[in-house]
């Protein structure tokens, strides 16, 4: 039986989460049993249109890469979303808070307008093509990839954490961040890391992106508790949470 053939693409990002892969050193061995790499430009200089699944890094902030993107799924098989910049745009969405041009102005400054800056809004990826599997996190948490690529080989759906880091937290008998006066996402943020900051004392900073139907308004009784303001929370949540939907009830 042959084995799926696994093509890896990256768009805009640090590819970190490509190392993150790389750095699985002798785990990857046990990957490598179960898939075929057919394109991977940090690994390997081969190239192939065929295969089975694509992983694609990295948002999307060019019409060139969309159109990259839709052949690239058009190809595939099944499409995985790789790390925060992939899943919902990430510290690129930041962009997006500005007027369409300024960025590039304020960066290159004359040169702004060379062909390959076109300027446009930054997407997730699942903002341009359908995505069947996501990986969050900035960068992905290596374990949780190889278990998704795992489940996935073995036609299982892969298990993605619907809950928030708050629940890994207690689960670990972290001291709240809040206690410390810090603010942390933690209430309204995908689990999956093992809440790896709080429990290296760092307050988390959203990187894996919302939880579906958050509750934001929980997190702002406990902003409330601990004397932090809305717009408190807001800051911190621009990060990694730019352009991403959510209503507090009632301020929208």
């Amino acid at each position: 039986m042959s084995k799926p053939k696994v093509a890896i693409f990256d768009f805009a990002c640090c590819e970190g989460c490509q190392l993150q892969i790389v750095n699985m050193e002798e785990e990857i061995l046990d990957l490598l049993e179960l898939v075929e790499p057919v394109e991977w430009r940090e690994a390997m200089s081969d190239k192939s249109e065929n295969y089975d699944i694509a992983i694609v890094e990295g948002a999307i902030t060019r019409p060139e890469d969309e159109e990259r993107l839709k052949k690239i799924r058009e190809r595939a098989k099944v499409l995985i979303a790789l790390g925060a910049c992939a899943t919902h745009g990430g510290i690129n969405k930041l962009k997006n808070n500005f007027p369409e041009g300024e960025p590039e102005r304020y960066v290159y400054g004359d040169a702004a307008g060379m062909p390959h800056l076109a300027s446009g809004r930054v997407k997730a990826v699942d903002e341009v093509v359908p995505v069947d599997v996501k990986v969050f996190g900035c960068p992905i948490d290596n374990r949780e990839f190889a278990a998704i690529v795992k489940s996935l080989v073995m036609g299982q759906k892969p298990f993605i954490p619907n809950y928030s880091v708050c629940v890994e937290c207690k689960m670990k008998g972290n001291v709240c961040r809040y206690e410390y006066g810090e603010i942390c996402l933690g209430p309204v943020i995908r689990a999956g890391c093992d809440a790896r900051c709080p429990s290296k004392g760092a307050a988390c900073y959203g990187c894996r992106g919302f939880v579906d139907d958050p509750n934001v308004n929980a997190a702002f009784d406990v902003m409330e508790k601990y004397g932090k303001t809305v717009e408190d929370l807001r800051s911190k949540l621009e990060l990694f949470g730019s352009g991403q939907e959510y209503s507090d009830g009632k301020n929208g």
